[in-house]
């Protein structure tokens, strides 16, 4: 009787012990997948917040600046157009100045009405901001096209930079996961390789000697699943109330999207280890247990 409860509580030792392995490394995986989709959502909000500035001509009226905004919204490359009139760039740059420039001038607004046009992410290039600016210049009303060019090619370098970085860190922290799951899973297997060797020689077929191991793995990483989730729902929640630029790059679409990420591969990872690994112990020789 006490062997026997001795081998409970080691199984349930061993069963906690793979369960919280298993949910260290999902939370990994989680926090990989949430700032990889969150550094594409940042990299997609910079791009778009970059302007470019449309000078109008003085015989364009507002009415004509806002039918030219609602045209311009309809290209593929605007993600969105703000009108600005003469009389709301002479009372902002009088506010900046300290003083109004009428009284320079005899009364006259030295100002045109301007479209600050942000462009839409995929446009946000050197290449393509050339070809919109020339495009945007044959209009009629419009006399220049301002945007930073410096400023456009130091960000996209800047971006793809950051994103190969990412991405190698990535690649990295998945072959880490997979390693850890898979020493974990036959770490468990290995415990119980005699039990397989004893199942073989009575005649069981590998498919039911596999199944308890993988329907005991199935429960780890499910339980692993949950925490994990648990654990990156809370953080988020509290990074929710910390900081108000947080729910900008961190969408509803990314939270699902990392949920079911960590519990299919909570599920996927823990199915394929425990495979591979009973079925190295089923090919095992009884000769070779013992090492």
């Amino acid at each position: 009787m006490k062997r026997k409860k001795r081998h409970r509580i080691l199984g349930h030792m061993q069963w906690l012990t793979s369960c919280i392995s298993t949910t260290l490394v999902l939370l990994l995986l989680g926090l990989v997948v949430l700032f990889g989709l969150s550094a594409n959502e940042l990299s997609k909000s910079v791009r778009e917040n970059l302007t470019v500035t449309l000078l109008l001509d003085d015989d364009v009226t507002t009415a004509d600046a806002d039918t030219l905004a609602m045209r311009l919204d309809m290209k593929p490359y605007v993600a969105h157009t703000t009108v600005i009139s003469a009389e709301q760039a002479l009372k902002e740059e009088s506010e900046r100045m300290g003083s109004d420039p009428t009284e320079f001038l005899g009364g006259e607004n030295p100002y045109t009405a301007s479209i600050e046009m942000n462009v839409a992410a995929s446009y946000a290039c050197t290449d393509s901001l050339l070809l919109i600016s020339k495009e945007l210049k044959e209009m009629w009303q419009v006399t220049d096209v301002i945007y930073q060019r410096d400023l456009v090619e130091n960000l996209n370098t800047t971006l793809h930079q950051a994103t190969i970085v990412l991405s190698v860190l990535a690649l990295l922290l998945m072959i880490i996961s997979v390693v850890l799951i898979n020493n974990t899973v036959r770490l468990s297997v290995y415990a119980r390789r005699f039990t397989i060797h004893t199942m073989r020689l009575v005649g069981a077929s590998w498919g039911f000697i596999r199944w308890p191991f993988i329907k005991r793995s199935l429960g780890i990483g499910l339980t692993a699943a949950v925490l994990a989730d648990g654990l990156l729902l809370g953080g988020i929640y509290w990074a929710f109330q910390e900081d108000e630029f947080i729910p900008t790059i961190v969408s509803n679409e990314i939270i699902a999207i990392m949920a079911c990420s960590v519990l299919v591969a909570g599920l996927l990872l823990t199915f394929v280890c425990t495979w591979l690994s009973v079925g190295h112990f089923l090919r095992m020789k009884e000769k070779e247990m013992y090492r």
